[in-house]
């Protein structure tokens, strides 16, 4: 490529990151990418998922505030139903989760090493099940419990909607469609905030922090439908989160521990709001 041709382009900068490793050789040579296709990478990956969710956070927020019914009495479903006909309603929750993944696929795509661990740059390999099984449960300890505290504090506060986990009819694949629900908000939330984003921010030249404070603020956006409070409780959430993934670079606890919490509150919290109504601001 010609000066000409650079100069058309700014001279973009380039940084060389070693995502593919030579099947022969066995060994990494180096890719050069420029910093401009990398944000715009970032850029899409975000706009066909968690990105797209924080912009939708924001206005849903300020719909929120600016509605005649005040925050402590509007509800969040985060499961709702989707037809009224039950084959319809399983049709559309299979395919809303299907799809939602694909930002999953995207990144494993873009980071995957043709030798094992092939999603090593995300921070995902099978070499330690016992210990990252471990840390996953001692990570449901550490954000479960406080975050229910949180939750209840917040709503006595007026600083979170009412949330309703489960707007499911009682089917019989409610409970694995719910389970399935918690898997895909895992895997999409961990795999594309911390393996995803920590990879490519790195690449680019960030440090630690900016890097743990950055992802922390996205994961904490896009909760904004919640209420306020959500942001709060979603930013310590993230900070922890970045700080220990920053420490170990592993992926499996965060993804175990995610799910636990969810799979937890989406099927087990319809029994805690109709046996504690008045905790959870729902009817009895």
């Amino acid at each position: 490529m010609n000066g000409g041709v650079l100069a058309g382009f700014g001279a973009i900068h380039t940084i060389r990151t070693r995502d593919s490793i030579d099947t022969v050789t066995g060994e990494q040579p180096a890719r050069t990418f420029s910093r401009a296709r990398l944000w715009w990478e970032i850029a899409i990956v975000l706009a066909l998922g968690l990105g797209q969710s924080a912009v939708y956070a924001v206005v849903q927020l300020a719909y929120r505030l600016t509605d005649a019914t005040p925050l402590a009495e509007q509800t969040a479903t985060l499961n709702p139903s989707r037809s009224d006909r039950e084959v319809f309603d399983l049709v559309y929750q299979l395919l809303s989760i299907g799809f939602s993944i694909v930002p999953v696929l995207l990144v494993c795509f873009l980071l995957w090493r043709p030798a094992r661990p092939h999603l090593a740059a995300l921070g995902l390999d099978a070499g330690r099940p016992a210990r990252d099984t471990a840390s996953g449960i001692l990570l449901v300890i550490a954000i479960g419990v406080p975050g229910l505290a949180l939750y209840l504090a917040g709503r006595a506060a007026g600083l979170f909607v009412a949330i309703d986990p489960a707007g499911l009819d009682a089917h019989w694949w409610t409970v694995p469609v719910l389970l399935l629900s918690a898997a895909r908000a895992s895997v999409v939330e961990e795999v594309v905030v911390l393996g995803y984003l920590f990879a490519r921010l790195r690449a680019l030249g960030w440090g630690t922090w900016p890097i743990i404070i950055a992802t922390s603020v996205l994961r904490a956006s896009y909760h904004l439908y919640q209420g306020p409070g959500a942001f709060i409780g979603n930013l310590g959430m993230g900070l922890l989160f970045g700080w220990l993934f920053a420490r170990g670079g592993r992926l499996l606890p965060f993804l175990m521990a995610h799910f636990a919490i969810d799979a937890a509150a989406f099927v087990g919290y319809p029994w805690a709001a109709a046996t504690w109504p008045e905790l959870f601001g729902l009817p009895g």
